[in-house]
Order: C-alpha cells, then structure tokens, then sequence
C-alpha cells in the first residue's frame, strides 16, 4: 500500500513528476506515479482518488500545467493533505499553472471550513 499518490495531468509531465518520486524512493516512503487528467479524464482521477483514500493514502501529490485544476480537483475529494505543483509550459510558461494551483487550493479549504 502506498502512502503517497503522484498525478501527473499529462505524460508530457510525467518527467519532472518522476523527480518528486525519486525524493520520496530516496527517503524511503511508498508511493505510486500516475497519470490522470482532471479535464480529460476526470472520473478516472475521482476514482483514483476514493480508491487511494479507500486504501488509507496518506497524502497526494498533483502536477500540472496550464490551467492546472488538477490538485484542486482532488483536494475536494480528498480529506488529508494534497500538494499541487505548478508545471511550466505553454505561452505564459507556467504563470498561469501557479495561479490555479494557488486559487483551486484555496477555494477547496474554504469549502471544507463551511
């Protein structure tokens, strides 16, 4: 069982994602590398999702770039911590993937404090 689930949004990402999993082979931790796109496949990430949570996941890890709604996408169905990790890339390179991450994560806390 893995304790800590990396998404990548996309396989063009699946490079620098693959860094977070080294660190975490790197000081021991369990954890599964997967892809899955909150807009092109978002009830695969749901299920992923429940099923990790299901399994007694501990904390999940989301890349992606442009409008990078990934981790927020998760994080509203994910009771303990999810870390979203801006990507560059496209004609802002990487500006606008900080910002989602930054709102999606926000606005998904707020709702659980409601």
């Amino acid at each position: 069982m893995s304790k800590v689930l990396v998404i990548s949004a996309s396989d063009s990402e699946i490079e620098t994602m693959k860094e977070a999993v080294k660190v975490l082979d790197e000081f021991g931790v369990e954890n599964e590398l997967t892809i899955s796109s909150a807009h092109r496949s978002p009830e695969r990430t749901l299920k992923l999702v429940s099923d990790f949570a299901n399994q007694s996941g501990k904390i999940i890890i989301c890349g992606a770039g442009l409008a990078a709604h990934l981790a927020g996408v998760v994080a509203a169905h994910f009771p303990l911590p999810v870390i979203g990790i801006p990507l560059g890339g496209g004609p802002l390179k990487g500006q606008d993937a900080l910002l989602a991450t930054c709102k999606c994560l926000l606005v998904s806390m707020l709702q659980l404090l409601e």
